[in-house]
């Protein structure tokens, strides 16, 4: 996810290529909550679940191949697509706290889904 301009100061000057080892030398290009790849379009149904071409199946949010019920048709009739793009992100949302362990590669959903009680938090 983009940093905004306003926010930048609070991160280190070498981001760019920390952000890098973290999404493609830690995670190989994985989201670490999904398992999505970064720069494939994926077809998801909008409520976490995802096709996964590698395994030929459908995935729930946390990357666990799951059934499509069986006359799901009007569901699958429904199917849209997003490329996903990696994003590093911290897991305690502290940006002063740079260490690998603190850092996760994430797609647009699961970084979303893990900033939103820290979000609320502070609104």
């Amino acid at each position: 996810m983009p940093i905004r301009r306003e926010h930048r100061f609070f991160y280190p000057i070498d981001w760019r290529e920390l952000s890098s080892v973290i999404r493609f030398g830690h995670a190989k290009g994985r989201c670490e909550g999904c398992g999505r790849l970064h720069g494939r379009t994926v077809f998801h149904l909008g409520d976490g679940r995802w096709w996964d071409e590698e395994a030929a199946s459908w995935c729930d949010g946390t990357g666990m191949i799951v059934c499509v019920a069986v006359g799901a048709a009007g569901v699958l009739g429904k199917t849209r697509t997003t490329r996903v793009a990696l994003a590093t992100g911290h897991r305690n949302y502290d940006t002063a706290d740079n260490f690998a362990t603190n850092l996760a590669a994430w797609c647009q959903r699961c970084h979303i889904r893990h900033n939103r009680p820290e979000h609320r938090r502070r609104r």
